[in-house]
């Protein structure tokens, strides 16, 4: 293998939202010496103060290079994250949420895979969860190698033999677990962001869904949550 061919095998697009599972995945693939290329994507989402965030991630963990690709995915609707007539929930409901925002898992690692070509990279990284994931159909194990057996037949590199292998290392990991990871890994979480309704300065509410189980993750872990909230708003205890 020529030293080019080496140096493209190690690289690997890692989809970062800019919350703490995305920022995990990024450090625990440049833990393995992956050479990573950040994706973000705006997609239309309430919460947009999380580029910013995903950004100062990227950096601050040594990704190659981040990009910000735009999907309209609010002229859709449907989610409370992409139509702002519609309440983020605060309170349990039964059945996938209303947060959930429709394809977009499908829509964002279809991005990512179309740049893994073009970079000759051989992975994708991608933070879902299947035990803390709110319910989400495109969080489970059985979404994620359907995706990876879409990578093989719809793409030049699955054609000829060299697949894009779709890594998902949070899949069976509580949030807790990630959290501790994260920590292992020197992370700063204070600099991401994950609340649904987070403000313009990056501020979480303390009572939407994601924030209730980014601090209970915290809280089991038993690491300090740095968390920002909004002045005087509810905090989880």
């Amino acid at each position: 293998m020529s030293l080019e061919n080496s140096r493209m095998a190690t690289r690997a697009v890692v989809l970062l939202s800019g919350g703490l599972d995305s920022a995990t995945v990024l450090a625990l693939a440049r833990e393995q010496g992956l050479e990573c290329y950040a994706l973000s994507v705006a997609y239309g989402q309430r919460h947009e103060v999380e580029l910013t965030a995903a950004a100062t991630v990227s950096k601050a963990l040594g990704a190659r290079e981040h990009r910000v690709m735009r999907v309209d995915l609010a002229s859709i609707g449907g989610s409370a994250l992409t139509d702002r007539s519609i309440a983020v929930p605060t309170t349990q409901t039964k059945g996938i949420p209303v947060t959930y925002v429709p394809a977009r898992n499908t829509i964002m690692l279809s991005l990512a895979l179309g740049w893994a070509e073009v970079l000759d990279a051989r992975e994708i990284h991608v933070g879902v969860n299947a035990i803390d994931y709110s319910g989400y159909p495109d969080c489970r194990p059985e979404f994620i190698a359907a995706f990876e057996n879409l990578a093989r037949l719809a793409t030049r590199a699955g054609v000829e033999g060299q697949s894009i292998t779709i890594r998902a290392p949070l899949l069976h990991m509580s949030k807790a677990q990630i959290v501790r990871e994260g920590a292992r890994l020197g992370v700063n979480y204070s600099i991401t962001v994950s609340c649904y309704q987070a403000d313009a300065t990056g501020l979480a509410c303390g009572l939407c869904d994601s924030c209730k189980l980014r601090r209970e993750g915290f809280v089991s872990a038993g690491v300090i949550d740095p968390t920002r909230y909004v002045q005087g708003g509810p905090q989880i205890v």
